[in-house]
């Protein structure tokens, strides 16, 4: 069975969701533009999670290049598991899309507040055996907020003034039995990471999807990248001036790839692209179709 990680072209702004192996379909932030493709991302969600039985939306932070379009998903697409940081965050001027995250994170029957190691059904627990819903676990993993950590506590201080809600966002990894491990930690920035890095527990991983977007203000500290090894590192869509290449990483760059697909199989990642003229020359050609615009493939860590 494969798995589907998708890393939707939206522009100036953060789309994924991934397509389980278990019954689970999870949405990470999102960026809907009134553009004519934000129906077609609604109706791609639609399709692709029709027959799984959890469905999560996990918010990383109120920004609208992360929550654009929330009214509008949630309106075709109900949201009735909302993951996010436990936050008071409040804006000068409140889009309709920030206040249908409000909704959603101060409903005490739809939102669950995610934490360095939090625990849930289905998130990372599978059911008891006398379960009669058993429907094994995603596999996801909160690596961060330590909600304990003093630097996290400001941070939630200064979004509750309406400051940049960039440094509250959850560190977020996804691993597969046997099979890929991946990175997401919103627009955390690199010089938040470096003060916190010591209550962070970070491993080898496969996938690294940049902080903000790629951008110069989110990168990596080096030590924590020497730590995570990534085999690939997936540079956002921002301006190209604004953008960090991570020199000597292997990387995608969505500004030029468009939509980037994950096909995960046992221990290999087979890769595909929006761009008919993208390529790299990193990967093994492994010539599979089963979408359009193959690129190559690689073997997970191990």
């Amino acid at each position: 069975m494969s798995i589907i990680i998708k890393s939707f072209s939206v522009g100036n702004g953060d789309m994924f969701y991934i397509k389980h192996g278990s019954d689970n379909f999870s949405v990470i932030d999102c960026c809907l533009r009134d553009d004519g493709n934000d129906e077609n991302i609604i109706d791609e969600i639609i399709e692709e999670s029709k027959d799984k039985g959890i469905k999560r939306f996990i918010s990383t932070h109120p920004d609208d290049d992360h929550i654009g379009g929330l009214k509008k998903l949630d309106s075709k697409w109900t949201i009735n598991n909302f993951y996010c940081v436990e936050n008071k965050a409040t804006k000068d001027d409140e889009s309709e899309d920030f206040k249908k995250y409000c909704e959603l994170r101060d409903s005490e029957k739809k939102s669950f507040y995610i934490y360095k190691g939090c625990r849930r059904k289905w998130m990372n627990m599978e059911s008891d055996e006398s379960d009669s819903e058993k429907r094994g676990s995603a596999g996801l993993t909160v690596l961060w907020p330590d909600t304990s950590n003093q630097e996290f506590k400001n941070e939630l201080g200064k979004v509750k003034s309406g400051n940049s809600p960039n440094n509250i966002s959850p560190i977020i990894k996804y691993s597969l039995n046997d099979g890929v491990t991946c990175l997401w930690l919103g627009d955390i920035e690199g010089d938040f990471l470096e003060k916190v890095k010591e209550d962070i527990s970070f491993c080898e991983i496969d996938i690294l999807f940049a902080p903000h977007h790629g951008r110069d203000s989110g990168k990596i500290p080096e030590e924590i990248l020497k730590q995570l090894n990534p085999k690939v590192v997936i540079i956002g869509e921002a301006k190209s001036k604004d953008l960090n290449y991570y020199n000597n990483y292997n990387t995608i760059t969505q500004n030029s790839a468009k939509d980037i697909i994950f096909e995960c199989i046992d221990d290999k990642v087979h890769i595909y692209v929006g761009s008919s003229s993208y390529s790299v020359d990193f990967l093994e050609d492994e010539g599979k179709n089963t979408y359009d615009n193959y690129i190559g493939s690689f073997q997970v860590n191990k």
